[in-house]
């Protein structure tokens, strides 16, 4: 049976379980026993240390904070005064409590200051509970899940601006709203854009190229060169296949393919199908051998190159390290260099989404899926939105829900929301060798396409772009490549997150990066004596691969060859395939 909203089962359970443990580990409790259930119904035992200054100190800090807010609350009541002393202000670029009403309207409040109060008081006693830090970091996740949760802005008869709606519409906001929800309820996920303002190859992906190469995993699409001239060894993009390409090439404006194509690259891309029951049985491997190897093959070939630059983005940057790897280990010198965008090597550390990847879990994907059958995309979308869920989750059921109102058009969430189903045999074999076990990091451990793979067999030059605020790819995380690939490593540290790093486009010349000629074992190392650089990274960037790309040769204007000819205009077909 399906979740509302495609919940997945690791989050429900990962939920109820993280409630469970603070139960079990609460720092408010006077005593502990040595011997309680676990979530599996055995017995766990456990004697450990509790931060009880820190429970006291918190403790303390709370009630002087409620009884302040509850005596002013009625203080203003007697004397008739309408608004309350700020006992506890909200963190700057908070939106939930922007309207004038949260503030002048004393009953608001007080809802507000006491669930802020609350919420800060947990999250200290999740602090000091008697949990080793993985589990802390679990517990620590979906607390804040519950608190966003809680809000009183959430709630219709708890937010002034859901009920000045309700009251100006006579009512009829509120039969909007549920609506929407039921619409959603049906579709399995929760709108966050005007869908019907966009269309894949008209409002977004627009660069003009075609597809010159195709089977059951992929297509490939070269742009068309936007130079007289261009260098002769190609750029062989290979983005994550969890979501689709064209997060590269949104609009003129903020395209990296454009970027790429005007700077005097031919522009190669991989655009992967999205998964139907066909594709059920697809391993890692054939991404790699069929996916990845394949597209290098026919852009060398429509290149005439010696080499390409190969450049791979979040997942499909550890998909194109596993090819290389192989390739190298084959003697396959096809690529000169190697680009990865916020790419985790080493799954030490993988951020928030460890929350969701424990033995139980990952064991009850294999039996569910491993031997074939799909992971639906909606699932891994509620999970990408859950990371952030004041800003992808809350705001849209207040909006959509409460308000009555249709979500605004904003192409980057029309992106976010256009999800990817992913092959069980493949998407298990990901979870378990990389994030659980993470054994990609040690030489000769894992077998890619019968070929033992060690990353420090990729010898050739690498340049590796983090971002300092990704909650997917901490850039600590993402600097522990430099450690495992063989060649020579530059590693730029971006401003913002996992997206908005990424896509920063030069010619609007925001935000800053950081650079460092020195490749420290240590990622705070690095960091203590890197230099920071005003503007986008892409020009950083382009300086940098140019210097890997080879002669400047005449432009084609013909895209194909005789052995990969045109079959159809970009973006193709592939892409707009949509997960069911």
């Amino acid at each position: 049976m399906r979740m509302p909203f495609s919940m997945p089962h690791e989050f429900s359970t990962g939920w109820v379980n993280a409630g469970f443990d603070f139960w079990r580990f609460s720092p408010v409790k006077d005593e502990y026993a040595t011997t309680v259930p676990d979530t599996d119904g055995s017995d766990f035992d456990f004697n450990w240390p509790v931060a009880r200054g820190s429970v006291t100190h918190t403790s303390a800090h709370y009630l002087q904070q409620q009884a302040q807010l509850w005596s002013d609350a009625v203080a203003g009541l007697i004397g008739g005064r309408t608004e309350l002393k700020a006992v506890a202000e909200s963190e700057q670029g908070d939106r939930r409590f922007h309207a004038d009403d949260w503030s002048s309207n004393g009953w608001y409040s007080l809802l507000k200051q006491s669930y802020l109060i609350n919420a800060r008081a947990l999250a200290e006693f999740v602090e000091a509970s008697a949990l080793d830090e993985k589990g802390k970091h679990k517990l620590r996740f979906f607390m804040r899940q519950f608190i966003d949760f809680a809000s009183p802005a959430n709630f219709v008869a708890t937010n002034p601006e859901v009920i000045r709606a309700a009251v100006e519409s006579g009512g009829s906001s509120l039969l909007a709203g549920v609506t929407h929800l039921l619409d959603d309820l049906g579709s399995g996920s929760i709108s966050i854009t005007d869908q019907s303002a966009f269309e894949v190859g008209r409002s977004v992906a627009t660069s003009s190229g075609a597809v010159v190469y195709e089977n059951d995993l992929f297509q490939l699409i070269q742009y068309e060169p936007l130079t007289p001239k261009v260098a002769a060894r190609p750029l062989v993009i290979v983005p994550p296949c969890i979501n689709k390409f064209y997060i590269l090439d949104l609009q003129p404006e903020n395209s990296f393919v454009r970027f790429a194509a005007e700077q005097g690259l031919t522009v190669f891309v991989v655009s992967w199908r999205n998964p139907q029951q066909d594709m059920a049985q697809t391993t890692w491997d054939a991404y790699l051998e069929d996916g990845v190897m394949q597209a290098i093959s026919v852009a060398r070939a429509i290149s005439r190159a010696d080499q390409v630059n190969a450049l791979g983005w979040c997942v499909g940057g550890t998909m194109l390290s596993s090819a290389l790897a192989v390739m190298r280990a084959n003697g396959d010198d096809s690529v000169a260099s190697l680009t990865l965008l916020t790419a985790l090597l080493d799954f030490t550390d993988p951020g928030d989404l460890g929350v969701f990847i424990d033995e139980q879990g990952v064991a009850m994907r294999e039996h569910a899926i491993g031997g074939g059958g799909l992971y639906p995309g909606r699932e891994l979308g509620f999970v990408f939105q859950s990371l952030r869920a004041n800003d992808l989750i809350w705001p849209y059921v207040v909006n959509n829900y409460l308000k009555g109102k249709t979500p605004a058009a904003f192409d980057l969430l029309y992106w976010n929301a256009d999800t990817t189903n992913l092959p069980g045999p493949m998407y298990s074999f990901y979870l378990r060798n990389m994030y659980l076990e993470n054994s990609l990091r040690v030489p000769n451990k894992l077998k890619f396409c019968d070929t033992p793979v060690d990353l420090g067999n990729i010898d050739i030059p690498s340049y590796l772009m983090a971002a300092e605020e990704d909650h997917i790819v901490p850039w600590r995380s993402a600097y522990q490549s430099t450690q495992l690939l063989g060649g020579q490593t530059e590693f730029v540290l971006g401003a913002s997150g996992h997206i908005a790093g990424v896509i920063n486009p030069a010619s609007k010349n925001k935000r800053s990066y950081r650079t460092n000629d020195a490749c420290d074992e240590n990622a705070d190392e690095w960091l203590a004596t890197s230099v920071q650089q005003r503007g986008s990274w892409w020009n950083h960037w382009i300086d940098w691969v140019k210097q890997h790309s080879g002669e400047q040769v005449e432009a084609r204007t013909k895209l194909g060859n005789r052995k990969y000819k045109a079959i159809e205009s970009a973006p193709g077909r592939y892409v707009k395939l949509r997960a069911e």
